[in-house]
């Protein structure tokens, strides 16, 4: 048996669905048609998923596509905030507040006395670009870190 099959195998069991509901409940909310042959040989080890399916019974189960490929022990989803119009705004407030500590050729942020205008710009664009990024992985480790797990998926 593989580690896919007897992962699903205990998932199916620990919410006491037989092959055929999970089947019908599956293709019901994903219309999809995922066969009970096809669930059977999953489980024996007779067939290896598409990654489709892999991610639709991963959706179904609340779980990571990670665990049911044996990549990972920990079943959970990691939660992941979504930034809402708001979070896009402060981003680009701060960020436009970085681009002109950035212009000013006294600020502590220029770059051996340039700014960025002194800059190429394939240079500029990626650095803030960058500073972008940066500002929006922080705002979701926040998001991460201080949303009550009641809210989060």
């Amino acid at each position: 048996m593989s580690i896919f099959g007897e992962r699903l195998r205990k998932l199916r069991n620990k919410q006491n669905l037989s092959i055929d509901e999970l089947v019908v409940k599956l293709n019901n909310k994903y219309e999809t048609s995922i066969s009970k042959s096809m669930i059977s040989r999953y489980e024996n080890g007779q067939s290896d998923p598409k990654m489709e399916n892999v991610k639709i019974i991963a959706d179904f189960f609340q779980i990571s596509a990670d665990y049911l490929l044996g990549l990972s022990q920990e079943s959970n989803k990691t939660f992941q905030p979504e930034l809402t119009s708001k979070d896009e705004r402060d981003i680009q407030k701060e960020l436009q507040k970085m681009i002109d500590g950035l212009n000013n050729k006294g600020s502590y942020a220029a770059f051996d006395g340039q700014t960025l205008d002194d800059m190429d710009d394939e240079d500029r664009e990626l650095l803030i670009a960058s500073l972008e990024n940066s500002l929006r992985l922080a705002k979701r480790l926040a998001k991460q870190k201080f949303t009550p797990k009641k809210y989060r998926d």
